[in-house]
């Protein structure tokens, strides 16, 4: 007689489905194989796996915090309708709450492999992908130790008050938050949302993109027809034209065009207001 782990398996290689749709589908028609087919299909939760070769491109970013980490969650979907429904956002909204009272988990792969009820949770994926009928993918698992700093965040098209397309994460240090130093992280957040930097400074840009950019900004140069005596004076100017366009200090600040984000920092220096970091995760 097979045992109930050798039945799931074998009902996992025949329809697709989740672990635990097939473990609570035996359950339900007592360990028959064929009735278990069967009623998995009238639930349309066969060949689910099947979903998991289509295309994701849509989806959400969640954030969530508690007093040790704040975490962002990136998970794809195959439509922008799915990615608004309750049951994705719900879905999204308990991974996040998996995250923050798990502190084992370290990166994606420690997270699909986490213990969920009888499964882990690959298979509550799994389950999701056949509930929602559309593939689900975790793309990204942003996870940060809260001591020491401050993080504020912004949502950009939001579809819940933590989720939505984009989300901007700032990690900060002050000798306090007072509301102006709330202000004035939550309108970083939205500069970095809008204007994606690359870096935070000069010396933090990746040295191969900034070679890159030397190339062809000489090779446009030189097929300008320019002198070749002014050629490195262009190109200085256009480096540094550039530096301003990726760096997040460098960057003209998106609430005042006539300063620059490091500018409207200097400006709360009676906060020793430091930026340490930032992220964003978009679709």
């Amino acid at each position: 007689m097979s045992s109930i782990t050798d039945l799931i398996k074998e009902l996992r290689d025949k329809t697709g489905a989740g672990f635990l749709d097939c473990k609570k589908t035996l359950e339900e028609n007592n360990n028959d194989i064929e009735n278990s087919i069967e009623a998995l299909r009238k639930k349309g939760l066969a060949k689910a796996s099947k979903k998991s070769d289509r295309a994701a491109n849509e989806g959400a970013v969640g954030f969530y915090s508690n007093k040790d980490i704040t975490v962002l969650i990136k998970v794809n979907s195959e439509t922008d309708f799915a990615a608004k429904s309750d049951t994705f956002l719900d879905f999204l909204d308990n991974l996040g709450a998996l995250v923050l009272e798990n502190n084992t988990i370290i990166d994606k792969n420690n997270l699909l492999n986490l213990k969920y009820e009888d499964g882990t949770i690959k298979d509550y994926f799994d389950s999701m992908i056949a509930k929602i009928g559309e593939n689900l993918i975790l793309s990204d698992l942003l996870i940060k130790k809260n001591k020491d700093s401050y993080y504020s965040y912004y949502i950009h098209n939001s579809y819940r008050g933590n989720i939505g397309k984009i989300v901007s994460l700032l990690e900060f240090t002050s000798t306090n938050k007072e509301q102006e130093i709330e202000i004035l992280s939550k309108n970083l957040c939205m500069h970095i949302a809008a204007m994606k930097p690359e870096s935070l400074d000069i010396e933090d840009l990746d040295k191969n993109l900034v070679e890159r950019e030397e190339k062809i900004q000489r090779e446009l140069i030189l097929s300008s027809g320019k002198p070749s005596n002014i050629i490195d004076k262009i190109l200085k100017g256009k480096i540094k034209k550039f530096y301003s366009e990726v760096t997040l200090l460098n960057q003209f600040y998106i609430l005042d065009q006539d300063k620059l984000v490091k500018t409207v920092i200097e400006e709360h220096s009676k906060y020793e207001f430091k930026l340490k970091s930032f992220e964003i995760i978009s679709l």
